[in-house]
């Protein structure tokens, strides 16, 4: 249950951030995210930059460039398309990783299926039903979340806590800055609109952190990965019921195509361990929302 919390915070997140894009912009949105994120951790970790090394700190610098440019980039998609077909595509990078590498038949198989769903999607594009550069956009979010996941492994077994977290957000922060205030401008600093943004940082990013940090206490990798497979579902109904967005039957195919993909990625990957005691051995696929990765 708090993990179903989490995953209806972040989309339902992701649908109320859309309602300031006219406001500042989507760089506008994610500027003001990252700087209310980076400051609760910042308090919270009190990180320092003394003792770590260069690789260290490289794969911090990193890991904050590919998570600010994640957030644009899906916010900026989000600004064009639905936000159940912005997700089901960005969905497909950490699809990918979780199958990267294997040479299972069936796994071919999920990943011919995820294929057919975001084709089934850019399809609808190619014939004015979806905006391309919003396909191409969340496209590339999603590839930018497959290099999350593998820099956040990396930062979070050389990092305490949350400190490697919380010094990407905070250079994410200053990434943003340039492209925030070109969209936002002023409107950045009125108290509305900072009050969405830290609407937008608690439901997108501490709550969902927050009980996902509690649930995987109690849930197995496999559980972890099945339920975040509804994620797509979950934004599509997010789009529906807050933006009054319409979902068409081939929008709707293609999102149940990507969810039955992952949802059999997780089950076939899970078996070998179903014998073993169940434990919260690591989230898959995590969300870049939370930073669930860095739980491992």
């Amino acid at each position: 249950m708090l993990l179903l919390v989490g995953i209806v915070s972040v989309q339902f997140g992701a649908a109320f951030a859309s309602t300031l894009f006219g406001e500042v912009g989507p760089a506008g949105v994610v500027l003001l995210r990252l700087v209310f994120a980076s400051l609760v951790l910042l308090a919270f970790t009190r990180p320092r930059l003394a003792g770590r090394s260069h690789r260290d700190l490289r794969a911090v610098a990193g890991f904050g460039l590919v998570l600010a440019c994640m957030n644009w980039s899906f916010y900026e998609s989000l600004h064009r398309l639905p936000l159940g077909p912005a997700v089901t595509v960005e969905f497909i990078g950490p699809l990918a990783v979780a199958v990267a590498g294997s040479r299972r038949l069936l796994d071919l198989l999920w990943v011919a299926l995820a294929g057919g769903g975001v084709a089934l999607l850019a399809l609808g594009g190619s014939h004015g039903g979806l905006n391309l550069a919003g396909l191409l956009l969340a496209a590339l979010a999603g590839a930018l979340w497959a290099g999350y996941i593998l820099l956040s492994q990396r930062v979070g077994s050389s990092s305490a806590g949350l400190d490697g977290l919380a010094l990407a957000l905070a250079l994410g922060t200053l990434v943003m800055i340039p492209a925030g205030v070109a969209q936002g401008g002023s409107a950045l600093l009125r108290p509305e609109v900072l009050l969405g943004g830290l609407g937008v940082a608690v439901l997108s990013s501490l709550v969902p952190y927050s009980l996902e940090l509690i649930a995987l206490r109690r849930l197995a990798a496999a559980s972890f990965g099945l339920l975040m497979s509804l994620e797509p579902a979950v934004a599509a109904l997010a789009g529906v019921l807050v933006l009054d967005q319409r979902l068409q039957l081939r929008t709707a195919v293609a999102i149940v195509m990507v969810v039955v993909a992952s949802a059999g990625t997780t089950i076939d990957a899970s078996r070998p361990a179903t014998r073993r005691a169940a434990r919260p051995d690591g989230p898959a696929p995590p969300r870049p929302d939370s930073q669930a990765t860095l739980l491992g």
